[in-house]
């Protein structure tokens, strides 16, 4: 009766009633590479590509990135400790590189181990992923639990560097050297448009894009 009323309550105005359609079905999230074409670079103000490093941490805080350089395999991270800036490692060539770290994570597709772990295939482990300028892997060879996991883990104590880094919102997106880096859909998406190689990941699955977009690899559950 309330609808009819106001209605009937002026023949000048228009009445509608929007119901919700019991068969939308939303469409799906972009995949990565195109997630990180097709969305605007909003550099958020506490993002700013001062510096060496630039690194956030998801609203959720289940995941850590920095986009960062590499030095061969020593990484310039501010939540690791590293041997990046060890003199020895100058004359190595420095690139662009992302790298990121996961509080809960899916474990790797046997065929996704990037490492023998000294020939005995064993502690290779997911959690962490790292994009450089044409590879990209996730998972890695290490023992014992990351910083994210060691902070914002089932059992983590909440505080640390990650704890303190700036958030990337939902729907945010960031670029650097080269390399573009989304949130969205309950995780991150990270890429070189150029080069064809990206990855998204959540706490549920990954997706690992290469030879030039044309090579998905990695598992990622059915909404």
């Amino acid at each position: 009766m309330g609808i009819l009323a106001a209605c009937l309550l002026t023949v000048a105005t228009a009445c509608s009633v929007t119901t919700k359609d019991p068969d939308y079905v939303p469409p799906p999230p972009l995949p990565p590479l195109e997630q990180i074409k097709q969305v605007p670079v909003t550099q958020p103000s506490t993002l700013g590509s001062g510096g060496d490093v630039t690194a956030f941490v998801t609203e959720d805080r289940n995941i850590a990135c920095a986009m960062t350089s590499a030095r061969g395999n020593h990484l310039n991270l501010p939540y690791e400790a590293n041997n990046y800036g060890d003199s020895a490692n100058g004359k190595l060539a420095t690139v662009p590189v992302v790298h990121c770290e996961l509080a809960v994570y899916p474990a790797p597709q046997a065929g996704d181990a990037a490492r023998t772990c000294n020939g005995t295939g064993l502690g290779y482990l997911g959690g962490t992923v790292l994009l450089r300028p044409d590879t990209v892997e996730y998972g890695g060879c290490r023992s014992g639990v990351t910083e994210m996991e060691a902070e914002f883990g089932p059992k983590g104590n909440r505080t640390g560097p990650i704890a303190e880094l700036p958030v990337l919102s939902e729907g945010q997106n960031i670029e650097r050297n080269g390399l573009r880096c989304s949130a969205y859909n309950g995780g991150v998406a990270c890429g070189n448009i150029s080069a064809g190689v990206a990855f998204f990941v959540n706490r549920a699955g990954y997706l690992l894009v290469s030879d030039g977009g044309t090579v998905t690899r990695g598992k990622m559950p059915a909404a």
